[in-house]
C-alpha cells in the first residue's frame, strides 16, 4: 500500500519531490542519490519520503543556510553514535557546501562533551574515511581527451 504522502499524484507532492531532489543533489551529490537508489528495490515509497520531507521541506526552509544545516546534522549524527553511514554522507555533504575539514573535526570533537568520547571517536573515524576518499578522488589525474591520446 502506498502512503498518501509518498504518492506520485498531486502537484504539491511533485513539487516537494523536485525541490527535495534538487537540494539533495546540491548537498550530497552522488552519495545522496546512491542512498535513494539503494532503496528503490525494497522501499520506493520510503525513498520518495526521504527526498520530500527532509530535503524538500526541512532543508529548503529559510532561516539557516546549508553550511549551518550540515554542521547541525554532523553534530546530531555524531551524537547518535549509531549512524556511521549517514554521518559519512553528511560529512561529505558538509564539505560540498563549504564547511571546512577543521570545522567538521571541531564539530565532532564538541560532541564528546554531550555524547561521550566513544561517539566522538567514531565520528572522527568516519571523518578520516571521508577525508581520505576525498583526497584520493582529487589526487586522480584528469583523463586526457581521447583525440590527444590517439593522435599520430
Amino acid at each position: 500500500m502506498t502512503h498518501p504522502q509518498a504518492s506520485h499524484n498531486g502537484n504539491e507532492n511533485n513539487l516537494r519531490y523536485e525541490r527535495g531532489l534538487a537540494r539533495l543533489q546540491q548537498i550530497d551529490g552522488e552519495g545522496g542519490v546512491k542512498v535513494v537508489e539503494s532503496l528503490a528495490g525494497i522501499a520506493p515509497d520510503f525513498a520518495r519520503l526521504l527526498i520530500e520531507f527532509p530535503f524538500g521541506d526541512i532543508y529548503s526552509r529559510p532561516g539557516l543556510d546549508l553550511r549551518s544545516r550540515e554542521i547541525a546534522v554532523v553534530a546530531a549524527l555524531t551524537a547518535m553514535g549509531n549512524a556511521a553511514p549517514q554521518l559519512k554522507v553528511h560529512i561529505q555533504g558538509a564539505l560540498n557546501v563549504g564547511v571546512t575539514r577543521t570545522e567538521v573535526v571541531e564539530t565532532i570533537m564538541q560532541m564528546a562533551v554531550y555524547a561521550g568520547f566513544p561517539a566522538a571517536l567514531n565520528g572522527l573515524a568516519a571523518a578520516r574515511e571521508v577525508f581520505a576518499a576525498d583526497d584520493e578522488k582529487s589526487a586522480q589525474p584528469l583523463a586526457e581527451p581521447r583525440a590527444l591520446v590517439e593522435a599520430p
